[in-house]
């Protein structure tokens, strides 16, 4: 078994999870140990086997453990809920096991641990396991980092994600973006300010990315409803100023760009389920620091009245397009 400062340990391999942990195996020289720890038996041994030839892997229980034997914790969860069963429940959580493994611990042995957060989740949620790290009895020995990914499953699997990250030791920032460079674009690793502003930068710009969308998909539909050349409509909008990561990126027309999920029945994207979700955490948002908005409302509406139909739900949230473009006007 190798030393806890060898030792990372993975919390959570769903979608975007999984690929990061393969990645950060590879990356890592074969003197690192990796530990894992998800409610899916499937995807732990799915891993073991994947990961065969790259390093040692081993499962672990939850949180409490993960913390006693690694120096390093990052987690990838999907919602505030599981987040604070991972982190602060008092039986199996991280903060637990740190107060074990540092009351137990000689001087020597008290090394700092990085704790760190890579899911999209509240900013309220973020705060409160800050503070519970820092008024825990373990606080001068654990740095809490949030870092949550853009990029969707297919820059998880290629490890080029983009992080923005908040931390309020700065110390640690060379750490920490040397674990994430193994999954992303270390052009794009963002050390973004102190801890809750990683998750308060993707949240804004989820938010914006969740309005564009819909923006996008309207005023293409426009275009398709006049009978236009909607590739040469896009051409035209990627020199102008409509120019946005949709219509350049992943655009909402069937046909118009290659490997983008509009393109493959809008499957394998972000689900509009999860970008109504980051929407509705930018209002959340919005709300707690007191700004005003004006399109997150009539944006939430339309994705709610697509997503609870059975030909658009569980599709990208480009779908959008396809659902204004099978409407009537009303």
């Amino acid at each position: 078994m190798a030393t806890p400062d060898k030792t990372i340990a993975f919390i959570g391999l769903g979608v975007m999870g999984y690929p990061m942990a393969l990645n950060l195996r590879k990356g890592l020289d074969k003197s690192h140990t990796i530990l894992i720890c998800d409610v899916s038996s499937d995807a732990l041994e799915r891993f073991q086997k994947d990961a065969e030839g790259h390093g040692p892997v081993e499962v672990i229980k939850n949180g409490y453990d993960a913390v006693q034997k690694a120096d390093a914790v990052i987690t990838m969860l999907p919602d505030s809920k599981v987040v604070k069963i991972v982190y602060l429940d008092s039986q199996t959580g991280i903060l637990a096991g740190a107060h074990q493994a540092f009351t137990n611990a000689s001087g020597a042995e008290k090394k700092g641990k990085l704790i760190m957060e890579c899911g999209t989740i509240e900013t309220s949620t973020i705060l409160e396991v800050a503070k519970a790290v820092e008024t825990s009895s373990v606080s001068q020995h654990l740095t809490f980092v949030d870092a949550p990914v853009s990029g969707g499953p297919m820059g998880a699997q290629d490890g080029t994600l983009a992080f923005m990250a908040g931390a309020s030791n700065k110390e640690i920032w060379p750490t920490v973006k040397g674990y994430l460079s193994h999954m992303g674009n270390p052009s794009s690793i963002f050390l973004c300010g102190d801890i809750g502003s990683g998750t308060a930068f993707k949240v804004i710009n989820n938010y914006l990315s969740a309005i564009t969308s819909l923006a996008a998909s309207e005023a293409l539909n426009i275009g398709a409803k006049m009978g236009l050349n909607l590739e040469l409509l896009t051409d035209v909008i990627n020199v102008s100023g409509g120019q946005c990561w949709v219509t350049s990126k992943s655009n909402p027309v069937p046909g118009i760009q290659k490997n983008v999920p509009s393109s493959r029945d809008y499957e394998g994207g972000f689900r509009i389920e999860l970008c109504a979700k980051v929407l509705g955490m930018g209002s959340q948002l919005a709300e707690m620091v007191g700004a005003r908005t004006i399109l997150d409302k009539p944006t939430l509406e339309a994705f709610g009245e697509a997503m609870h139909d059975d030909r658009y739900k569980g599709k990208d949230a480009r779908v959008v397009y396809k659902w204004l473009n099978e409407s009537k006007r009303e």
